[in-house]
């Protein structure tokens, strides 16, 4: 049986005076039974497996755990929910090139490898690194990439359970172009990631949603996916956040009438609204139009300028960056803060702390090469944080 290291206190940073994050929908346990299981000193499962023929390991839904920190035999009843991340997963070509190549031109790279990637595999990851119990939902082809992408993820402390191996359609890929000063250009295949989906999803996804302590989505699967997913989780009062990441097609409206937190980058939010997004008065206008649109809160990733969290009705939440002593590749570096975001939203921290261990995860993301290998863990997320 499989068990996912967890820190027993959950603690992200120190409290602050700031409130909690507040949903449309409150985040109210179903009311069936919890299963419990007993944890001495890790997180484990107790539900009957079920062969899954793409990584041959079963693990159920989270309903509740036991924590003995002291291993004792004074166990302190903790309820706890997953992570839910419904998304993609791509094989990245990394390609290590000195300048992008000019129309008819044919250059040389400097360096190429395959990673595990997609944006969805990549917020998994960082929740399975972040040491919080992560679902991760999607589509591989059954192929190497997929393979290569199932044991990333796995040595990285996620459950697979849900991963659905289609025959139809390969693992989905991007070339990844990177330049000496980290910045990326990306090129995406979708491959399994938009073809071969059920038209309506199986029970058994649904119950890992709606079992859910928070879902997190991205627009590189089917909008129709999407929009499953986020019923089902309102339906409980799971809350939703939708990176913005992914295609670039309009928003339906059905799937912003239904999430929680939508997550831009400044050029996506310049994209869902049509308006200018270069300085932040622009961007507050752009997110006031979001918020017409039904969306209640809106957090944007800035770059280097750092984020701000929107609520409708609010002053907005300013986090600057936390500056990496290097930066090396900042590819992921997005998917890693709007993970940690979650990770600390979960665990009940306030406004003020998700987007500082969020920015504290996206600055050690960026010193390393790759999406899921730069991950960082807990602990260094800690250290980085008590030092600023």
């Amino acid at each position: 049986m499989r068990g996912i290291a967890i820190s027993p206190s959950n603690q992200c940073c120190s409290s602050g005076s700031s409130s909690p994050l507040q949903f449309q929908s409150q985040n109210t346990l179903p009311s069936q039974p919890y299963r419990t299981v007993n944890l001495n000193p890790l997180l484990q499962f107790n539900k009957k497996k079920k062969q899954n023929p793409s990584n041959g390991r079963r693990y159920p839904i989270v309903s509740k755990i036991s924590i003995n920190p002291s291993n004792n035999n004074n166990n302190t009843q903790t309820p706890i929910r997953p992570l839910v991340v419904f998304g993609s997963a791509n094989a990245d070509i990394y390609l290590e090139i000195n300048r992008l190549p000019k129309v008819g031109e044919t250059i040389s790279a400097n360096s190429g490898q395959t990673l595990a990637g997609g944006k969805g595999a990549n917020q998994a990851a960082c929740g399975g690194r972040l040491s919080y119990p992560t679902y991760f939902l999607g589509q591989v082809g059954d192929d190497a990439h997929g393979k290569l992408i199932s044991e990333a993820l796995q040595n990285g402390g996620v459950c697979l359970d849900y991963l659905n191996t289609v025959t139809d359609a390969p693992t989905g890929h991007a070339v990844v172009m990177l330049q000496p000063d980290g910045q990326n250009s990306i090129i995406i295949v979708g491959g399994a990631n938009m073809n071969c989906w059920p038209h309506t999803l199986s029970d058994q996804d649904f119950e890992v949603v709606r079992n859910a302590g928070i879902v997190l989505l991205q627009r590189e699967i089917p909008d129709s996916v999407n929009i499953q997913v986020a019923k089902a989780a309102r339906s409980t009062g799971v809350p939703v956040i939708l990176d913005a990441g992914g295609m670039d097609a309009p928003f339906p409206q059905e799937l912003l009438s239904f999430i929680d937190i939508l997550s831009p980058n400044e050029s996506e939010l310049g994209r869902l609204t049509g308006m200018a997004t270069e300085s932040f008065e622009q961007i507050t206008q752009a997110v006031v139009k979001c918020h017409k649109m039904g969306v209640k809160q809106v957090l944007v990733k800035l770059g280097a300028k750092g984020s701000a969290l929107f609520v409708e009705g609010e002053e907005p939440i300013k986090q600057p960056i936390i500056s990496a002593t290097k930066v090396l590749d900042t590819t992921g570096a997005g998917d890693t803060f709007t993970a940690a975001f979650a990770v600390a939203l979960v665990e009940g921290k306030s406004r003020n702390e998700c987007l500082k261990f969020a920015a504290a995860a996206a600055s050690l993301c960026v010193q390393v090469k790759g999406a899921i290998p730069s991950m960082p863990d807990r602990k260094s997320v800690f250290d980085l944080l008590q030092s600023h």
